[in-house]
């Protein structure tokens, strides 16, 4: 479980150059074995260049939050409509490798459906690799698979996911 010394937060543009360290430090561990050192490369800067970024929180209107442990950003998330009536999609969640298995993931998606409940949201959808090890956290959360698709990204590659929802569940009794 969370301890004192951590904390989520919500993520904000001064955050941008600690959110593109923290992808430069997690996806080789995520991804290196399910993708070519190029195309690793290529969807880093594509995702998380500074630029990117910005846009992807004032334009697209991503949410982002930032886990910290004695005030280090050790993971981050973000999320955002879809434009489908009552849909919310989990962008981003990553925790530093290290740091993986102590509730953080669990925390996050706690407080994204949170926040997404009192807009009407009443499912989270999300892609994730189909190769990827995460989909086992997200089953383990409730989620469930709903349909493969592949995404083409540019530059000739693809992102080979499962899309993946929940059910919003419902507020805790006296929260």
């Amino acid at each position: 479980m969370m301890d004192e010394t951590l904390s989520i937060r919500p993520g904000q543009l001064e955050d941008i150059n600690s959110i593109g360290f923290l992808a430069q430090q997690i996806w080789p561990e995520a991804y290196g074995h399910i993708l070519s050192a190029d195309q690793l490369k290529y969807m880093l800067n594509l995702f998380y260049n500074p630029v990117s970024l910005r846009r992807q929180m004032q334009e697209e209107r991503h949410q982002f939050l930032i886990v910290e442990q004695d005030e280090a950003p050790i993971g981050f998330a973000s999320w955002g409509a879809t434009g489908e009536a009552g849909v919310c999609k989990l962008h981003k969640l990553y925790v530093l490798t290290g740091q993986q298995g102590k509730g953080l993931g669990r925390a996050l998606l706690q407080y994204i459906f949170e926040a997404i409940r009192p807009e009407g949201a009443t499912t989270l959808r999300l892609n994730v690799n189909r190769h990827n090890k995460a989909r086992q956290f997200y089953e383990r959360m409730g989620f469930a698979v709903v349909r493969e698709e592949d995404v083409p990204i540019g530059n000739g590659y693809f992102m080979n996911d499962y899309v993946m929802e929940i059910r919003v569940p419902e507020a805790e009794p006296g929260a």
